[in-house]
């Protein structure tokens, strides 16, 4: 069965990267602009990994986290955070939340299909 993941990043050149390097590897993509947006599709759409930024309008990625958590069929979904921000606080707060992961930008497009295979299987 193919994996569903949602790429979620303010930034399209980023998430246009993200997109492709998934597709590419087979995975079916959905993207979403911001935490807002995001937990709008998380609501309707299942979702076998959620990808995030941290940093974002509306609704930052450790609200969205936070906003996925509480949702019945998205609390074991793994969620790995993409971000050029790499403070022990901030991954702390990630923690918290309930991010699975956690990579650092600029990432090599290989990395992050390592990372999505080892998370999903």
């Amino acid at each position: 069965m193919t994996k569903h993941i949602l790429a979620v990043d303010d930034s399209l050149a980023i998430r246009q990267v993200v997109g492709h390097t998934l597709r590419s590897a087979g995975y079916v993509v959905s993207e979403a602009g911001d935490g807002e947006e995001a937990l709008a599709l998380a609501r309707s759409t299942r979702f076998d990994m959620v990808l995030t930024d941290l940093h974002m309008p509306r609704l930052d990625g450790i609200g969205l986290i936070e906003g996925l958590r509480a949702l019945a069929h998205c609390r074991e979904v793994p969620v790995i955070v993409l971000t050029t921000e790499s403070s022990e606080q901030m991954r702390a707060r990630g923690r918290a939340a309930g991010a699975t992961g956690w990579m650092v930008k600029p990432f090599e497009p290989r990395r992050l299909l390592e990372v999505a295979a080892r998370v999903l299987g």
